[in-house]
């Protein structure tokens, strides 16, 4: 088993402020690490120092430089003027060089250009590389190659960075938050293909589900010390707290004893202390001990919401389209007080303009919205909020308010209130530039809850929060007394938090379904299972026409029919695209076969995508 990177005893410090010390641990072939820590506690910064981009006040880095290295940062930093073709492509390795040969002789209509890279593709063996890279870019939706970067969203640069440093096939890999503005879907594919790679990884991310079904070792860095733990992010949960209550245990004995060794000291004539010498040094070391605390420091919420009343938000008929396009058709939908709701659907389906249709910052194009008098909205928006970067962290809270009012009825100062969101005195007076990401996120959320809301609205809360934190955050919303929606691509948090979902199908189309994520997603492999035995096992012949009624919403006859062809179609598409890949890996067809046969794989898979919805939502009322 080869050493993939070696880290010895490296420290690091910010001013006083000491991120970590003597951090050491090592990464063999194909072993998958994680570390986990609270904001501001210096993970980026160790990922940084890996891939070289900063450095150690101390100790070694050693990294293989016989492997392929790749590291996905927290926030890409891409060429603006480039296509997304040139930076999905930028790479020396030859095989990504020669896929790129090829890519752009298909795109000139240069013959020559084109056999000649048809040449080197055949001799590389490369054919197989080039489907992998389609892959790739088809399921982080990746379609417009000439569009560029500088035109894309954050979530965009995101996904363009994740198939960089995908397709250079890495046998190391380095990622900071992966699952940032990827959706469910992308994100359980992106889950599968890490598991099945044989790359090594080191790896921050706040997604306890790909954590814990991805990484094999876990690093925490607590109180600038590191301790490793080697298994899933389940089996650290258990050691970790092993851990803690032994450290408690100490901490306990050794106040005990102290008290003890406090009385000898006090009546401890003077003349024997000369005599006793060891023993006034090991006082110090017990006290020393004694004086430390065990947790727990994190995040406290404790914020009274606003008294709610019967009345929430009624919603009849609602509908808003954007170009010809419904993103919102027809919903209808009287809100409950308490509820816990969660909103899932692909990306550009609707979810964010539901958000803004029910707080008032869009307008339906027809249908309406009545709110209750005692409704105080919280929004946390996906895009943050655009601080003052010369403000300090203690005037941006004090711009909201001078005191804030707990839970139990109790009214603090911003200040104390500050320091239960781990913003301390010293760092209240620090500049907001200076904060971390995840700080940046948190004094946001402070800031949302200062208000006092009933009716929390949540659009992805859990970008760039620390895994500590988003236990508290759940604590909290668990037992919040008001209205909550989240959207998120966080499975463990939705699953933690909703009670039931809206599922965004497309096409402005809402759907109510009674449980968690994960329930929803055991409820979808089911029912596809068990349509596609009904479709294995019926006979041929058609059912009688005077057989028993159907219920309410089953399928009629002509669905049915639909329903029958959709597989059909499907499986056909499916041959259909198959039968392609394997002309395109022999290098024998002609550039215009070339070209329209990558056109056509395209179109194919939009279909299949397309018929695949359609079936799996007539499968459900079968």
């Amino acid at each position: 088993m080869g050493i993939v990177l070696q880290v010895d005893n490296i420290s690091r410090s910010i001013g006083d402020l000491l991120l970590f010390s003597d951090v050491s641990f090592v990464i063999n072939d194909g072993e998958k690490f994680a570390i986990v820590a609270k904001n501001g506690a210096g993970k980026t910064t160790i990922l940084n120092i890996v891939a070289g981009l900063d450095s150690a006040d101390s100790g070694k880095i050693f990294i293989n430089k016989n492997i392929r290295t790749a590291y996905l940062r927290q926030e890409p930093e891409l060429n603006r003027g480039n296509t997304i073709f040139e930076e999905v492509f930028h790479s020396s390795d030859q095989v990504i060089k020669t896929i790129r040969e090829y890519e752009q002789a298909i795109e000139s209509g240069d013959q020559k250009k084109l056999d000649k890279a048809i040449s080197s593709m055949d001799h590389l063996n490369a054919w197989d590389h080039e489907l992998r890279v389609r892959h790739i870019l088809s399921r982080l939706q990746i379609i417009d190659m000439h569009q560029k970067v500088g035109t894309l969203s954050g979530g965009q640069l995101k996904r363009v960075a994740l198939a960089q440093v995908l397709i250079s096939e890495p046998e190391f890999l380095i990622l900071d938050e992966p699952t940032n503005h990827l959706d469910i879907d992308m994100i359980e594919w992106l889950e599968e293909y890490l598991q099945k790679s044989g790359c090594a990884l080191l790896m921050v991310t706040h997604d306890r589900y790909f954590l814990d079904r991805i990484c094999n070792v876990i690093l925490e860095i607590d109180n600038g010390g590191i301790h490793t733990c080697r298994g899933n992010y389940s089996k650290f949960l258990d050691k970790r707290s092993e851990r803690i209550e032994s450290e408690k245990a100490s901490v306990d004995k050794a106040r005990n004893l102290l008290r003890k060794e406090t009385d000898w000291m006090r009546r401890m004539p003077k003349a024997r202390g000369t005599k006793a010498k060891y023993r006034v040094e090991a006082y110090k070391d017990l006290k020393k001990q004694a004086s430390e605390t065990t947790r727990d420091n994190g995040m406290k919420i404790n914020i009274r919401a606003s008294r709610m009343g019967k009345k929430i938000i009624e919603a009849d008929n609602l509908s808003f389209n954007w170009d010809g396009t419904y993103y919102i058709r027809d919903f209808t939908y009287l809100f409950s007080r308490f509820e816990k709701i969660g909103i899932i659907g692909k990306n550009g389906t609707g979810k964010s303009t539901l958000l803004d249709l029910l707080t008032g910052k869009l307008q339906p194009e027809r249908g309406s919205l009545e709110h209750g008098e005692t409704v105080v909205f919280g929004h946390m928006r996906q895009e943050g909020i655009a601080f003052d970067e010369n403000q300090k962290v203690i005037e941006v809270a004090r711009s909201i308010a001078e005191t804030v009012r707990l839970g139990n009825n109790n009214v603090v100062d911003v200040s104390q209130f500050l320091t239960h969101f781990l913003f301390p005195p010293g760092v209240q007076h620090q500049y907001v530039s200076k904060l971390s990401g995840g700080e940046k996120r948190r004094l946001y959320l402070l800031t949302i809850l200062m208000k006092s809301p009933n009716f929390l609205i949540l659009d992805e809360p859990t970008n760039d929060l620390d895994i500590m934190s988003l236990g508290i955050l759940e604590d909290y919303l668990q037992n919040f007394p008001g209205c909550v929606m989240v959207v998120s691509h966080d499975r463990f948090f939705m699953d933690q938090i909703v009670d039931h979902l809206f599922i965004f199908e497309g096409e402005g189309i809402i759907r109510d379904f009674p449980g968690n994520y994960s329930q929803y997603r055991e409820y979808t492999r089911q029912k596809v299972q068990v349509d596609k035995n009904v479709q294995n096992t019926q006979p041929t012949t058609e059912k009688p026409k005077h057989s028993k009624p159907e219920v309410t919403k089953k399928l009629t006859y002509k669905e049915k029919k639909e329903y029958e062809l959709l597989e059909k179609a499907i499986e056909a598409l499916e041959a259909e695209k198959a039968m392609l890949e394997a002309l395109l890996s022999t290098g024998n067809l002609s550039h215009e076969e070339l070209k329209n046969h990558s056109i056509r794989i395209g179109h194919i898979i939009d279909e299949i995508d397309k018929k695949t919805e359609r079936w799996l939502e007539l499968g459900e009322r079968i």
